[in-house]
């Protein structure tokens, strides 16, 4: 017997010719120009009511599979008209995975070494590619997360003069690059867009998109989903535990959400089961946010950039361990 899918779901997924939403894909000359063009994808069933609509952007599509590929490069491109690499330059750069993934591919098409700065208890699949790209891990304290890596590459730079750090938390470049890309793409497929949520890390992307949506139309909101202070989710940062990004601004944010561990990994489940959407951990801690904040919301859209895809968390078990008999907190979600 065939199975049909209830009659509010076959409405939404009727083609809609009329909405002028362009198209994805494309033909590119290299796999650097392909960066970007991420589709927006409703997510239906993990609105508290229909009124309203939250639209995922899925920035896991990116070739190296995360938001941080328009911001490597962006960051390189930076340097390179800056003048700032020479023949013996290594670039360096603080990462939790994402950026120092991208930098690594970016770099090895352009033939430039890259070093990054890695805690020590990143997962197993992020070294691995890294490897793969050719990429220079040098260990940091994992106990002290993207802090300590932070620290520890910007004593490189200092010390040896090959080392230049493009610096994604201070270098402009990074939310300029969401301001003309990733807020442009919303724009173009989600006009009426009422609400934005991203994870708070470097504060680019929440920094960029902001800016562009508000000169769209300046009632849109910009909501951030920041981890407690103390607990480690990757890709996000407790603005409590010492360290603000230069380039964030929080005054253009209508607020920030704080987000347990235990809300993301459930969110991110959720997300898998109910909409077939394999995201990262930082997703979840976004997607967590969009429903707080369409709870209160009587109609509208909201826009919920996730991150990156769950393919570099897969040794963590996140979505097949039983967390009922294990302590989120004793969980590594770097």
């Amino acid at each position: 017997m065939a199975l049909r899918a209830p009659a509010a779901d076959v409405e939404r997924l009727r083609p809609h010719a009329h909405d002028g939403s362009p198209p994805h894909g494309g033909r590119y000359p290299s796999v650097v120009e392909a960066i970007g063009h991420t589709p927006l994808v409703e997510i239906a069933r993990m609105a508290p009511h229909p009124n309203v609509r939250i639209y995922a952007k899925l920035e896991g599509l990116n070739p190296t599979g995360s938001v941080k590929d328009r911001v490597a490069k962006a960051l390189i491109e930076d340097l390179e008209e800056s003048g700032r690499l020479g023949p013996d330059s290594i670039i360096v750069e603080p990462t939790s995975g994402n950026t120092g993934i991208a930098l690594a591919m970016i770099a090895r098409r352009r033939g430039y070494r890259v070093a990054v700065v890695l805690p020590d208890d990143a997962t197993r699949e992020r070294r691995q590619v890294l490897a793969l790209y050719g990429a220079e891990i040098i260990d940091s304290p994992g106990a002290l997360g993207s802090n300590g890596a932070i620290a520890l590459a910007r004593r490189l730079v200092q010390d040896d003069p090959r080392f230049v750090m493009p610096d994604q938390y201070g270098n402009p470049a990074n939310p300029r690059v969401h301001e003309e890309t990733t807020a442009e793409e919303i724009l173009a497929d989600c006009p009426e867009v009422d609400v934005f949520v991203a994870g708070l890390g470097t504060g680019g992307t929440l920094m960029g998109v902001g800016r562009r949506l508000r000169r769209h139309h300046p009632e849109v909101r910009i909501y951030a989903a920041e981890p407690m202070a103390g607990e480690s989710v990757q890709g996000l940062r407790s603005l409590d535990d010492g360290f603000v990004p230069e380039i964030l601004d929080p005054s253009l944010l209508d607020g920030r959400f704080l987000v347990t561990n235990a809300e993301a990994v459930a969110a991110v489940r959720e997300l898998l089961d109910r909409e077939g959407i394999f995201a990262g951990v930082s997703s979840g801690g976004a997607i967590a946010v969009a429903q707080r904040v369409a709870a209160d919301m009587e109609h509208g859209t909201i826009v919920v950039l996730l991150a990156d895809g769950g393919w570099k968390y897969l040794s963590q078990e996140l979505w097949t361990r039983d967390l009922d008999e294990e302590s989120l907190e004793s969980l590594n979600l770097w």
